[in-house]
């Protein structure tokens, strides 16, 4: 693959040396370069599985954001395809920050803030072109099943899973399916290790590739339970939520109304089911799975589900 990249880059970016980094969780998984450009500088290249026109319209509403002066890199080209599957750009290096860890009711003001801030860079731009939510976000797939498809996952051992999980996903999935809110676009991976800071500050935020085309609550609510994510996704505990939602609201100075409040908790579910699902299929530690199992009948209550 390097080879492609570094002719790629040689032919859009001019002549440089490219240095190969690590993968890194985006909408799809990507693989991240940077290529310091004779004529540009340090530059970002990602590559990643995903369609050149969702990529666009993801890199269309990035620039739009920077271009604000919103905390994130500025795409410097169009989504190409590198090879058959595979999509490449690059966007300015921004590189440094810090991404917070621990203090989950403090941050929550802050991080909640910062999204309160984009969504109202974005809000009115249209919500097309940026297809299906990632699966962490998407609840109620058209496929009827419970889980959006995902062939290799929906090959493994299902009784992995426990029951709970399903019987918890079925919930939040039929309280969502209820709600007939306008589509906005927001970013759909709103937890901490895409965000860095510097002390208190905005530094940058990553993973444009996960945006997506939901209503405010839901990307609110899902946001609040997944906030304070680093390496390993967990679920925020109810109070660090509450707080999220309720600074949300007081940084766009308005109230959700009660549908709204209850599609936030019901959302605020979903990132942590689907974290716990993948826990129980790859017997991985089972850290989303016990904050679900002890937080979801409350959170349930709170979206009003059965």
């Amino acid at each position: 693959m390097s080879i492609g990249v570094e002719a790629w880059c040689f032919r859009v970016l001019g002549h440089g040396t490219l240095t190969s980094l690590r993968a890194e969780a985006g909408g799809q998984m990507s693989r991240q370069f940077r290529y310091d450009s004779d004529e540009q500088g340090a530059v970002a290249v990602k590559v990643r599985s995903d369609s050149t026109d969702r990529i666009s319209r993801c890199l269309q509403i990035q620039r739009i954001a920077a271009d604000t002066g919103f905390p994130c890199a500025r795409p410097l080209t169009g989504a190409d395809f590198l090879e058959p599957g595979l999509v490449i750009s690059a966007e300015t290096w921004l590189a440094g920050g810090e991404m917070h860890s621990g203090g989950e009711v403090s941050f929550a003001e802050r991080s909640a803030k910062l999204l309160a801030d984009l969504m109202e860079i974005l809000e009115s731009q249209s919500p097309t072109g940026l297809g299906a939510p990632p699966p962490w976000m998407h609840w109620n797939p058209p496929t009827g099943g419970l889980w959006p498809r995902n062939p290799g996952v929906d090959a493994m051992d299902q009784d992995l899973v426990p029951e709970h999980v399903h019987a918890i996903a079925r919930s939040v999935s039929h309280r969502l399916a209820q709600e007939v809110l306008p589509l906005v676009i927001g970013h759909g991976d709103w937890e901490s290790q895409n965000l860095r800071w510097q002390e208190d500050l905005p530094w940058a935020v990553h993973d444009w590739d996960s945006l997506v085309a939901l209503p405010e609550a839901a990307i609110v609510g899902a946001a609040s339970g997944a906030f304070t994510s680093t390496a390993i996704p967990t679920l925020a505990t109810i109070e660090s939520s509450e707080r999220f939602i309720d600074s949300y609201q007081q940084a766009r100075r308005r109230q959700f109304t009660q549908e709204e409040q209850e599609v936030a908790w019901a959302a605020s579910l979903w990132p942590a089911l689907h974290n716990a699902r993948g826990e129980s299929l790859f017997q991985s530690p089972p850290v989303a799975l016990d904050a679900l199992t002890q937080q979801a009948s409350e959170r349930l209550r709170l979206a009003g589900a059965p």
